[in-house]
């Protein structure tokens, strides 16, 4: 009998168990553990020769699967560092449940062709095509794929990935949002002649499993997913590719909080692999890196066939127009009409689901919030429900107030994508109107159906949330409206302005992407704001020489470090006297500030009382040998969670 040690995807991680057969780091076996019989790996850590044989249990089951590879055994451990994670809960990321179980399906995973010919590049495309093979060649390799909106991206990634199938291994393509698959597919299928293996949170349970063992066995040569797709059990990667590297949804902020691009990064450093940034608004971070020649940039300035970037308008909003509350201005509502004439389409951008933000009492001015949360309930007329967008409490929309009980007093206050597609039908009733946001677009084949009617021409005026900003090919889309370009600038979040900027570009980029001239329009009460001004003028440049400036006099990312601290509890002092606790208690060095604790701004979630610690610090300082040590020595009430969150993204 040979004793190993097994990580189990539970929070304690490791354990010992006795095996009639030798089993090499890697491999997959099946355990006794309590009452339940999970899934672990043989892991690369000495067994505890301390403890009896007689109290150790024996592996069940070791299916002769390929192990994981070194890669991924490394990769589990530095996000389990990285993030102070426990690793038995990174490596969950990285299993599914069952993978012994058959499938009645045989695995149907074709190699995508790598040979098709019937590609017309731009001078521009061709040259950026070379410098990212020439820089692949050597092993590991950052490079930003720079281009703007409409340059084809795209096509010049696909035309890399075509080089890279030519070589044994496999490919990597992340993608920020599932609505973005379907589309992106076809565009493969096209290019490649099969679909790639697909990785997200829509796949039933025997489609998931079906792919976790391609992926392991190697016969999925390209898989294109979400993030949680990086935790794959690839052999042998030789390239990623992370399209729109900037988007905040590879940030994960439920479970294991980890950047999906950072970590692509280090997995492709350890695979010994290219990685691929795609973006026409690249984050702060990635062009800082950039700039220090730590990536290298392959731009592509200008649109594809000639196209033109879209002539962007302001609508100053502070001179509205006298009579009944309209949130479409005057500008804008002549250039749909134009529009229409034309019979061109157009998008109405309003980055905020339902129909209003906020029901408020017009006799007591009660505002409705959630029992649960401290937010507003949002108003969903067409489901005659109010909603909070962060628990997901519901509660028919009331009659009369529920404070005061005044009947018809409640009234609805700010636009959502619902109110404007209302406004749309009373201006334009014989317009072709569609509105879209992520809860009618529940998964990709609504989406597709969506818009194979857009390029049927089936639809004249769109109206949408950020599902819409990105990704997206509109031929006959020529005029986008962004209905209130100031509603990610307020409050005092570190990323609030650059997220502003990249999402804003990118949805102003859907007009005008073919030979057709676009047009935006940007309705804002502060005009003058830089972030504002720069749109205008489509001056990049601009707003990131501001921004790195601001960052690196404060000394924030990447000049600098930080880490959250969040604490919750039922119970708000016990959440409060705890988070002073670790305040007190966190080591006094030069090179680090703790600031706090505050009450979050959002201070109430789910029933917990939330408050915030923000630990910064400088580059060079090891946080996460820090953060480790001082939680490991804190006594926690078993009824408050703390939290960590390393490079932190929101500040809710």
């Amino acid at each position: 009998m040979q004793r190993l040690s097994v990580l189990l995807p539970t929070p304690n991680g490791c354990y010992d168990y006795l095996s009639t057969e030798p089993l090499s780091p890697g491999r997959l076996v099946q355990v006794p553990f309590g009452r339940r019989q999970p899934w672990g790996v043989v892991w690369n850590q000495k067994p505890d020769l301390t403890v009896p044989e007689s109290k150790l249990k024996s592996i069940i089951l070791a299916p002769d699967f390929l192990p994981l590879s070194p890669d991924n055994l490394t990769f589990i451990s530095w996000v389990a560092r990285y993030t102070v994670s426990p690793m038995g809960m990174v490596l969950k990321m990285a299993l599914i449940p069952d993978p012994n179980k058959v499938s009645r399906h045989p695995l149907d995973f074709a190699s995508p062709n790598p040979k098709n010919t019937n590609v017309t590049f731009s001078p521009a495309q061709q040259v950026a095509v070379q410098s990212l093979q020439q820089y692949g060649q050597n092993g590991f390799d950052v490079s930003l794929l720079d281009g703007v909106t409409g340059s084809g991206k795209t096509e010049v990634y696909f035309e890399r990935i075509a080089q890279a199938l030519q070589t044994p291994g496999q490919i990597l393509v992340l993608l920020p949002e599932i609505t973005l698959t379907t589309a992106w597919l076809n565009r493969f299928r096209d290019r490649f002649g099969v679909a790639p293996a697909v990785w997200h949170s829509a796949l039933t349970p025997h489609q998931r499993r079906d792919t976790w063992r391609a992926v392991l066995s190697g016969q999925a040569r390209v898989v294109v997913g979400a993030r949680s797709a990086l935790f794959l059990p690839f052999q042998r990667l030789n390239l990623i590719v992370v399209d729109e590297e900037h988007d905040p949804s590879y940030k994960q902020e439920d479970g294991i909080l980890y950047q999906a691009r950072d970590m692509a990064i280090v997995r492709a450093k350890l695979a010994n692999c290219q990685i691929i940034l795609a973006s026409a608004t690249p984050s702060v971070e990635t062009y800082c890196n950039v700039q220090s020649g730590r990536f290298h940039h392959v731009i592509l300035p200008e649109r594809f066939a000639g196209a033109s970037f879209p002539d962007i308008q302001i609508a100053d909003m502070r001179h509205r127009e006298k009579g009944p509350v309209r949130f479409i201005s005057s500008d804008l509502k002549s250039a749909l009409m134009e529009n229409l004439v034309r019979k061109e389409q157009s998008l109405l951008f309003i980055n905020r689901r339902g129909y209003a933000p906020l029901v408020l009492c017009r006799a007591c001015g009660e505002r409705i919030k959630c029992p649960h949360c401290s937010a507003w309930l949002v108003e969903h007329r067409r489901s005659g429900f109010l909603q909070c967008h962060h628990c997901g409490f519901t509660r028919p929309i009331p009659t009369e107030c529920p404070t005061c009980h005044e009947k018809d007093s409640l009234i609805s206050c700010g636009p959502g994508v619902e109110r404007i597609y209302e406004e749309v039908l009373s201006l334009f009733p014989n317009a072709r109107t569609e509105m879209t946001s992520s809860e009618t677009m529940t998964n990709p084949k609504l989406f597709q159906a969506l818009s194979e009617r857009i390029l049927a021409n089936e639809v004249d005026i769109l109206i949408g949330t950020q599902i819409l900003a990105k990704g997206h090919n509109f031929p006959n889309l020529t005029l986008v409206g962004v209905i209130d370009a100031d509603m990610g600038l307020a409050g005092g979040d570190l990323r609030a302005g650059e997220r502003t900027f990249q999402l804003l570009h990118q949805v102003m980029g859907r007009a005008g992407r073919q030979q057709k001239s676009g047009r935006a329009i940007l309705q804002s009460y502060s005009p003058d704001n830089l972030i504002i001004q720069a749109l205008q003028k489509n001056d990049r440049s601009r707003f990131l020489t501001e921004e790195i400036e601001s960052r690196k006099l404060l000394q924030m990312p990447p000049f600098g470090r930080l880490a959250a601290v969040i604490v919750s509890s039922k119970n708000q002092e016990q959440a409060y006297q705890t988070a002073r606790q670790l305040a007190r208690t966190f080591p006094v060095l030069p090179t680090i500030t703790v600031l706090g604790p505050v009450a979050a701004p959002l201070a109430v979630l789910r029933g917990k009382y939330r408050f915030r610690l923000l630990i910064k610090s400088d580059k060079a300082t090891p946080i996460q040998n820090i953060l480790h040590t001082w939680l490991h020595q804190q006594k926690i009430p078993t009824s408050v969670d703390v939290r960590l969150d390393i490079d932190p993204y929101s500040f809710f």
